[in-house]
């Protein structure tokens, strides 16, 4: 099992880091945006911005990785 996290920018920051080269890989990108309570708000970029696939790489890719480190985060959204 994952080590928790503490529920921060930089931490969240840190692991969206992680998950970047699975979605680069792919042509695509994510950026950090902001924490809205318990909502990680990024935006897709490159071929992910416009992808049909683009929710299930949010909730399978990146949302299940981040809630490894941060149970008490809700989701993971793409704002434009």
């Amino acid at each position: 099992m994952s080590e928790t996290l503490d529920f921060n920018e930089e931490n969240v920051r840190a692991k969206l880091e992680e998950v970047r080269p699975m979605l680069q890989a792919d042509g695509g990108d994510i950026e950090f945006v902001a924490l809205q309570g318990k909502t990680v708000q990024v935006r897709l970029q490159g071929s992910c911005s416009g992808c049909a696939f683009a929710t299930l790489t949010l909730q399978f890719g990146v949302e299940k990785s981040l809630k490894r480190y941060f149970p008490d985060m809700e989701r993971v959204e793409n704002v434009l």
